[in-house]
């Protein structure tokens, strides 16, 4: 058997306040209210329960010497009344705070996800290949979901301190060595509360990845449209097996250290509960020895109890603030990234005569692997490229350095002369209409909004995206749709008028993502096996429209030979380096690694 480790790193004393601070410093700049309403709320919280406990005390005495003596029982009612009205404004607050915790989470929890997201989108593009930065962003994740209970938690925490300080004194009025039993039978359990927190916050922050595989089992095994493969291939149960391995590696460590501690949990409650009886029996034996007032039996009891609670509060409340903080650390660490940095001094950029790719080779970060070697190529505006090689020869990753998207390991990309490092980023994509192989289909928008996310800087432009849908071969269905182009691509997706959404053919979404391509309308177009799922009679129909297009500069990559062969150049890559080039009837001719490729298909 696996030993279960004894410690785990920690943070100082000195890190858990900076991190306090930071958290209030965060929530005074986005609901600067909320602060001043929590700490009210925090005193009021914590003070009137004990003065309704302390006024109950005395009303429990009045209601005694009136019944013994049957004297007047206006100071009686006097003290019920007070203690009414303290029960009353404290349920009232209640409602207050309560509303104050919702309205403060969700702007703090918007807040700092919109800035969490912002900067994900704002960093190095190498970096969404990277497992540690998704690693960090995950657990940043986790902690933003957190947040908006962190300030709440850091609240409860005074009003337990609040709490317990005051019950501690009213108890010390009573008889100090009293205070004193109640306040070290509280030490016992108290260790072993804050051993087993940081030990389990330790253990979520190594499981990460555990955690997150299983996830991914989750969200294959509950997708129905991966339910017939799933069937078909019997890998169900595999699957099942797999994500109950993962939970119980998650999951079972956690609860050997519950087991680990159990005894000395219950150790620890042991003497609370005797503590509390050896006071509540001091007190009994006081009011009968010394007659004194009955109602100091209630006031003790009451008081030492919230003693008890009032440390369990505290305690617990630190182990939830104590992992929060923890987390923190990934979140700061996130945030601090830098941001995706740009030697940019050319604003604006159109293509007048030529992209040149110069002596280029590529390796992905944190790699040696050279997986382009020395291309060179020139694209000229208006012409018709085709990029064509076997799988993994590096095509795709070609143009994600002519999009700027990676920068060459060595040698340059130009346009028009200019290096590409050298353009504003945001300008150069603006130029480019790319169609990938993994396209984002928008399930939860309709099939004309499909198309309209190829240009959402303006307003739906209807004349150019219902010719974007002819040339994509993709109006006939839309037009065939229960509502037509306003029609919801998902049958999981309900309407206003509760009609649920249809569900697309792979062919269909291509068609859509081609049209969005389209739609766009940018000078430079870029295809990456864009017809893989359309048949090969609209696959025809859809490049002579898009040849027809004067002025478009189109890239494409493609393994077939229809789509490849009215190119005015074809670049064949082998190995990360060009090959082969020229037309199609020439590289047929030359009966090389082109014509080794698409022979059968002729």
């Amino acid at each position: 058997m696996t030993k279960l480790p004894t410690t785990i790193p920690t943070s100082s004393l000195r890190q858990r306040l900076a991190g306090l601070w930071l958290v209030v410093r965060i929530i005074w700049r986005e609901v600067p209210l909320t602060i001043a309403v929590q700490a009210v709320g925090a005193v009021l919280s914590a003070v009137l329960p004990l003065a309704t406990a302390y006024y109950a005390a005395l009303a429990t005495t009045a209601l005694a010497e009136v019944y013994a003596t049957g004297g007047q029982p206006q100071q009686l009612l006097t003290y019920v009344v007070v203690t009414v009205v303290l029960g009353v404004v404290a349920s009232v607050w209640s409602v207050v705070q309560g509303y104050y915790d919702q309205v403060s989470r969700y702007r703090i929890e918007a807040a700092m996800s919109d800035h969490m997201y912002a900067r994900l989108h704002a960093l190095d593009f190498w970096r969404y290949d990277d497992p540690a930065t998704i690693d960090m962003f995950d657990k940043a994740q986790r902690f933003v979901q957190s947040f908006s209970y962190l300030f709440i938690q850091l609240v409860r925490m005074l009003t337990a301190l609040v709490s317990l300080a005051t019950s501690l004194w009213m108890v010390m009025m009573v008889s100090w060595w009293l205070g004193l039993l109640v306040l070290v039978a509280l030490v016992p359990s108290s260790v072993v509360q804050v051993r087993l927190s940081r030990l389990q916050a330790g253990h979520w922050r190594e499981q990460v990845g555990v955690r997150r595989r299983m996830a991914w089992i989750e969200h294959i095994l509950s997708r129905p449209n991966f339910i017939a493969e799933l069937r078909l291939y019997g890998v169900i149960h595999h699957l099942l097996g797999e994500r109950a391995a993962l939970r119980n590696k998650d999951r079972l460590r956690v609860l050997g250290y519950e087991r680990r501690f159990m005894g000395q949990r219950l150790g620890g409650e042991i003497i609370q509960a005797a503590a509390e009886v050896v006071a509540l029996v001091w007190v009994v034996l006081e009011i009968v020895a010394h007659r004194q007032p009955i109602g100091q039996f209630v006031l003790v009891q009451q008081m030492v109890g919230r003693v008890m609670s009032g440390m369990d509060n505290v305690i617990n409340t630190y182990n939830m603030i104590d992992e929060d903080l923890a987390t923190m650390a990934d979140y700061q660490q996130f945030m601090a990234l830098p941001v995706a940095s740009h030697a940019a001094t050319i604003d604006e950029v159109t293509l007048r005569d030529a992209i040149a790719v110069q002596r280029v080779s590529f390796c992905y970060p944190g790699t040696q692997t050279a997986v382009l070697r020395d291309i060179s190529l020139t694209i000229r505006r208006g012409q018709h490229i085709a990029i064509v090689g076997e799988n993994g020869a590096g095509k795709s990753t070609l143009v994600k350095l002519l999009t700027g998207l990676y920068q060459p390991s060595k040698g340059s990309i130009t346009i028009d002369g200019h290096d590409l490092r050298h353009i504003n980023p945001t300008a150069w994509h603006r130029q480019l209409a790319v169609l990938g192989q993994e396209f984002i289909r928008y399930d939860f928008a309709t099939a004309h909004e499909n198309v309209w996310y190829g240009d959402v800087s303006q307003p739906v432009d209807t004349a150019r995206r219902d010719a974007a849908l002819r040339q994509a071969e993709a109006a006939d269905f839309v037009r065939k749709l229960p509502h037509g182009g306003s029609s919801y691509i998902s049958k999981w997706i309900e309407a206003d008028d509760h009609e649920t959404g249809v569900d697309l053919s792979g062919g269909q979404w291509q068609r859509l993502a081609l049209a969005r391509n389209l739609y766009r309308n940018a000078p430079i177009i870029i295809l990456d096996e864009p017809t893989s799922a359309i048949d090969a009679a609209a696959e025809a129909r859809i490049f002579r429209h898009l040849f027809a297009k004067q002025g478009k500069t189109i890239i494409t990559i493609s393994h077939r030979y229809s789509t490849v062969k009215k190119a005015d150049v074809i670049y064949v890559i082998a190995h990360g380096r060009i090959v082969e080039y020229g037309t199609a009837t020439a590289l047929m001719a030359q009966r090389g690694a082109f014509y080794e490729m698409f022979k059968e298909q002729i």
